[in-house]
């Protein structure tokens, strides 16, 4: 592997597994778990991840595991998921997937603006931010991170169930 990280080597060794089956490659994290390892895949992609694809790209990264022996004669676990709502927005993809999504987005300068995804594209991000919209470049972005909600801003039903 020479100077690449174990993290860097499986990032590229999986990058192309997964991509051939229709996802994005978000991360992949390496933990020990006693004397197992616990190798975690994250994986996403617009319209989201059902269970169906993380069982074939479970397969598909378990047997490119196996041919490259990336994971050595050490005993561990693979674990394939679709990210959390946690999840740092850092990519435009990722913004892209937030569309109609509460989020709260910290500046380079220091400030935070809170809205709710319009659109986005390579270059920026477009909020409504208290019914005006407000595009925000890339560059200009540190993070941003989708809100909970517990009741969508497009439910068209009010709590006893009626319309309205």
């Amino acid at each position: 592997m020479g100077s690449a990280s174990p993290r860097d080597h499986l990032m590229k060794l999986l990058e192309p597994v997964v991509g051939a089956e229709g996802l994005d490659l978000e991360d992949v994290t390496i933990t020990q778990a006693g004397k197992r390892r616990l190798l975690r895949v994250i994986v996403d992609r617009d319209g989201g991840v059902s269970l169906d694809d993380v069982a074939e790209v479970s397969q598909a990264v378990s047997t490119a595991l196996d041919e490259d022996d990336a994971m050595g004669h050490v005993a561990y676990t693979l674990e394939v998921s679709s990210p959390g709502v946690d999840r740092p927005l850092t990519e435009p993809r990722h913004w892209r997937r937030a569309a109609k999504r509460l989020v709260k987005a910290e500046l380079k300068d220091g400030t935070v603006v809170e809205g709710r995804v319009r659109s986005a594209d390579d270059s920026a991000v477009e909020l409504d931010v208290d019914g005006a919209v407000r595009a925000l470049d890339y560059q200009d972005l540190t993070r941003g991170r989708v809100q909970v909600e517990f009741r969508r801003f497009d439910d068209d039903t009010d709590v006893d169930g009626d319309e309205g």
